[in-house]
């Protein structure tokens, strides 16, 4: 086997990795949430936490099917 055969591997080590930056990084985003009083951000902050922790623990897979979602409304974000 080749350099290939070691792509996968690696590749699913980063995701992991990135996957647990980002819910790193909600955690601190709640807590400037939390200072700043602003409730609903805290909210979706926290949404966003909860759901990084389901695909970090395998209980959520890292993306949905596009079929089965709603189409974009081309809103700029």
């Amino acid at each position: 086997m080749g350099p290939l055969s070691d792509t996968k591997p690696r590749r699913e080590e980063a995701t992991k990795e990135n996957i647990a930056y980002i819910r790193q990084m909600l955690a601190e985003l709640r807590q400037v949430a939390v200072g700043e009083g602003a409730d609903m951000l805290c909210y979706l902050i926290e949404m966003a936490y909860v759901e990084a922790g389901d695909v970090q623990t395998g209980r959520r897979p890292r993306s949905v099917f596009h079929r089965e979602r709603d189409k974009p409304t081309g809103m700029p974000v």
